[in-house]
């Protein structure tokens, strides 16, 4: 008898040590992909110096989505289980790996409404890129796969590969929709911070903010929301303290004083603003849609700009436009490049002009530069999305109507219209920019007598002088006006194994810089013979007098800051902050570039010391060519008027006349010279905040809602 109860005491020990086993055993099966997410988040958070301040956010949310990975691999049998759970997991940890190197290669992290773009760009041609980062990033790739090669070797011992029932993964599922609870009422909290984490909840926009606070999984699980349910316009329609931004002098602009009976009297100045006949106030009423009318009431409230002495002063002459890709003004010098030099310094001269960088580089630096207005910081990419929209009319399919754009404006007064690039297609530039207005040329569009391979391919990067030379004939020729636009292409990274270096390999040799360095002044060098070329051709032509020359760079060199900071003198940050898009640890000035408005015809430069940058020279250029436009409807202004200037950064730093706004600090320095009491400067700094918002947030509206078809009627 006793032994028979020594016997079943020892049957209800092992019985509580089996329980526990199996109780151990099932959390280790359902806790594997919350652990397994919680850990990569945190590596990329570590490894891409973001804060962690959020993790409380993206720990809640990587257990949501944990549970819920968990629960697929709970249900089948052990074989399917046990696969299921190294696929996922093997994937799971690649997709962060190749965010990480999308990011650092092309400044975003990529969702999967942007993955159209990336198959139809032509990545062959940054492959030496490629293949540098992602043997750069080998330990951290390693790093991310860690567990999942773990699981891979040791799986066939894990125990978590056991089939359970429905209801055990119906448990599960619940604790997963408990953590998504948890972590929507997280980003509740009161963060601090002009962008918290349920602001970028609710957006589709601002994607390393989404992934810094909410964590990467969640910034993908929303971009397929966000495709499905677009977001909704939530910015309320309080404009009233717009107009309080107008700089208090602005009344006196274009004022020429007393003209009674003088000798010499000056001559009158038309400052009537710069405004078209469309009645705002009838659109913000009776639009198509809450979009339409959002926007008609917000360019209602906005003060427009206003002629001034030099509205019309290149009326009636030819326009060549040139965006230089990968550009910074501080490789400028009177000996390298004698010809920037001069553009430079005898035309307007431009102090504080900055290129910015945005979300996509290139194609959203053409956006500002073409549109005038910001580009989104987020999918679609704006500049291909103008390409791609079409909307309903009369039963036709009809595109998106860039009604104020330079090409659009010149086509109406009858200029021929021309834009070239010599490289392949990519960012959807054949429809963009034909829609746009522009007789659009690239490789394999119409573009002839470009370098080509021994195998009919193009060579690449093509030489800027090139392009220039396969060009000119095709307007030079004509008495029509012409409106020419080129997309350059030498000074494209990566600048350690670039074939425009050749010809100037001997002069850049002999610079005290490093050999990347002394590559990229080639570059700019190639630019400055285009350039050279360009105004030879035209004077040949007689018809140099009356061409105005614009030009500026997509964005800079962003690979190669230690480039910049070797040319410039000045410390910016490292390559790395520039690589990540990361403007809490940059200096701005990295961004400060030069911007060409030049004409042969000028007698003497004119000196501009307005903070501006690309979105302004689409009014500007249309103010000094005579023509009519709508200053209210675009994000950026006449740089010649008498409005304020204004610079927006894509963390959403700004910078105008009256001082620097720093989103990451909430600080704002006043500019030398400016004085401020502490309303005024609190006043100022919060409507400037929420005009800078409306800015940013108008130009997805206005694509998608085709907004200057609605104002001008085609």
């Amino acid at each position: 008898m006793g032994y028979t109860g020594r016997r079943m005491s020892g049957s209800r020990s092992h019985s509580r040590r089996g329980e526990a086993a199996v109780l151990m055993q099932t959390l280790e099966r359902v806790l594997l992909f919350p652990a397994l997410l919680l850990y990569l988040e945190l590596v990329l958070h570590i490894y891409m110096k973001t804060s962690l301040a959020y993790a409380p956010v993206y720990v809640a949310f990587s257990f949501a989505a944990g549970f819920f990975l968990s629960c697929l691999t709970l249900a089948w049998p052990p074989k399917v289980n046990g696969m299921l759970s190294k696929v996922l997991a093997v994937g799971i940890s690649l997709i962060y790996a190749v965010e990480i190197i999308a990011k650092t290669i092309l400044q975003t992290y990529y969702g999967p409404s942007a993955l159209g773009v990336a198959a139809g760009n032509r990545l062959t041609d940054y492959s030496d890129v490629i293949i540098s980062t992602v043997i750069h990033s080998i330990p951290i790739i390693l790093i991310l796969l860690l567990p999942s090669i773990l699981l891979c070797i040791f799986g066939a011992g894990f125990p978590g590969f056991d089939r359970f029932d429905i209801r055990f993964a119906g448990l599960v599922l619940g604790g997963c929709v408990l953590c998504h609870i948890l972590g929507v009422g997280v980003t509740l909290l009161p963060w601090k911070g002009d962008i918290t984490p349920a602001m970028l909840y609710k957006m589709d926009t601002n994607v390393d903010d989404q992934v810094e606070q909410l964590g990467l999984l969640t910034m993908l699980r929303l971009d397929v929301k966000h495709m499905i349910f677009p977001v909704k316009n939530t910015m309320g329609d309080d404009f009233s303290d717009i107009g309080a931004l107008t700089p208090p002098d602005s009344s006196s602009a274009g004022d020429t004083g007393d003209n009674s009976q003088t000798a010499d009297p000056a001559p009158v100045v038309d400052t009537s603003p710069n405004v078209m006949d469309v009645d705002l106030a009838a659109l913000a009423e009776n639009g198509k849609n809450d979009d339409v009318k959002w926007l008609a009431s917000y360019f209602n409230s906005v003060t427009p700009t206003r002629k001034n002495q030099y509205t019309g002063m290149f009326e009636g002459y030819n326009v060549i436009e040139v965006v230089i890709e990968g550009f910074s003004g501080y490789a400028i010098d009177p000996q390298l490049t004698p010809t920037l030099y001069k553009l430079t310094h005898e035309g307007f001269v431009f102090n504080n002009y900055y290129t910015a960088l945005h979300y996509t580089s290139t194609s959203n630096g053409e956006c500002q530069t073409l549109l005038g207005l910001y580009p989104k910081n987020g999918n679609p990419i704006t500049m291909k999305r103008t390409g791609e929209v079409k909307f309903k009319e009369n039963g036709q399919s009809v595109g998106f109507d860039a009604y104020l754009t330079l090409p659009q404006q010149l086509k109406r007064a009858g200029y021929n219209v021309l834009g070239y690039h010599a490289n392949s297609e990519m960012y959807g530039r054949k429809a963009s920019h034909t829609n746009l207005g522009y007789d659009w040329r690239q490789f394999g569009d119409g573009f002839e007598g470009l370098e080509l391979k021994n195998d009919g391919g193009l060579q690449w990067p093509q030489r800027d002088t090139v392009m220039v030379e396969a060009s000119v004939d095709n307007y030079l020729g004509s008495d029509t006006p012409f409106h020419v636009y080129y997309l350059t292409i030498s000074g494209h990274m990566p600048y350690s194994n670039n074939r425009i270096v050749a010809p100037y390999r001997d002069t850049v040799r002999a610079l005290p810089y490093s050999e990347t360095t002394q590559n990229y002044v080639a570059t700019v060098m190639e630019v400055d013979r285009a350039l050279e070329l360009l105004l030879q051709k035209l004077e040949a032509a007689g018809k140099l007098d009356k061409t105005l020359i614009v030009a500026t760079g997509d964005h800079i060199p962003y690979f190669n800051v230690d480039t910049l900071e070797e040319l410039s003198g000045q410390t910016f940050g490292s390559s790395e902050a520039m690589e990540h898009l990361d403007e809490k640890n940059i200096n701005f000035d990295v961004y400060k570039n030069s911007l060409i408005l030049w004409s042969a015809s000028m007698e003497e430069p004119v000196v501009v010391d307005k903070p501006c940058c690309q979105v302004d020279i689409l009014p500007t250029v249309s103010n000094l060519l005579g023509l009519e436009y709508d200053s209210r409807m675009l994000a950026g202004s006449d740089i010649l008027s008498d409005s304020e200037g204004l610079v927006v950064f894509t963390s959403t730093c700004w910078m105008t006349d009256r001082g620097f706004y720093n989103r990451f600090t909430q600080e704002f320095t006043p500019a030398e010279g400016v004085t401020m009491t502490a309303e005024e400067q609190e006043s100022y700094v919060s409507a400037m905040k929420k005009l800078v918002n409306y800015k940013l947030s108008a130009t997805p509206m206005i694509v998608e809602n085709n907004f200057y078809h609605e104002a001008f009627g085609g």
